[in-house]
């Protein structure tokens, strides 16, 4: 894969099994195991790895947004009903904490996971995806909200830079994590 300008990226939802194949393939090169600690700390990483089962599941019931380059994904955002809540153990944690802390009448969704092709970034792919994200979702919910891991700062500071605010910070399994929630209204 090579990139091209900007302008060229098509986002759009998912729609077939490669897609999420290929998301699959991305999310693999970006765990914290694939990749170095320079990396991680000047490159962000992913924490948790789906299986393409679930995928399929979350997909069903609110398609993914990708970023391609003309036929390979290049960038993604997980949709993730509240209804998955129980689906993935490393998860649990913050959904309880989002019903602890999100008022009853508000809808929301939760972007599970957002990852760029390393060849991809520091294009507006991020901004893309997120922009791509509120275009298909405000109809349907008044928030997005998500989960950063508090030593991942290159992501806290790309979420911050394009709108997100601190709900609440919680540790869980010796880990610090930042919930995150954005107003798609």
């Amino acid at each position: 894969m090579r990139p091209k300008n900007s302008n060229t990226y098509r986002f759009t939802t998912t729609s077939s099994e490669n897609e999420l194949e290929q998301i699959l393939t991305l999310q693999q090169a970006n765990l914290p195991t694939s990749i170095s600690t320079i990396e991680k700390k000047e490159e962000g990483f992913v924490t948790v790895q789906h299986t393409i089962d679930i995928l399929k599941k979350m997909h069903d019931r609110q398609p993914h947004i990708i970023a391609k380059d003309q036929n390979n994904v290049i960038g993604y955002a997980l949709c993730m009903q509240k209804e998955f809540k129980d689906d993935i153990e490393i998860l649990k944690p913050m959904f309880s904490k989002i019903d602890q802390h999100v008022s009853q009448p508000f809808s929301y969704i939760v972007m599970g996971q957002i990852c760029i092709h390393k060849k991809y970034r520091k294009q507006g792919i991020f901004r893309g995806l997120y922009q791509t994200m509120k275009k298909e979702l405000h109809t349907s919910y008044e928030l997005l909200i998500t989960e950063v891991a508090a030593n991942n700062s290159r992501s806290l500071q790309a979420h911050y830079a394009i709108g997100f605010e601190t709900l609440i910070t919680y540790t869980s399994d010796k880990t610090e994590w930042i919930i995150l929630q954005w107003n798609l209204k």
